[in-house]
């Protein structure tokens, strides 16, 4: 994996971490921090595909 796709894979993680550690303490933006986490979740995966397509 590129530098690039492996830190939008850990700061997605973390974001997720944080987001499920706030709803446990009933903060109002839990449900941002978990969206933004599966967002850039999302991208990490999304680059991971592009970069082993356009290998090929």
């Amino acid at each position: 994996m590129t530098s690039k796709v492996t830190s939008f894979l850990t700061f997605g993680i973390f974001l997720i971490i944080v987001g499920a550690i706030s709803k446990l303490l009933k903060w109002s933006q839990a449900d941002l921090l978990i969206a933004i986490g599966l967002v850039f979740e999302l991208l990490a995966a999304l680059l991971f595909l592009w970069k082993k397509l356009k290998r090929n």
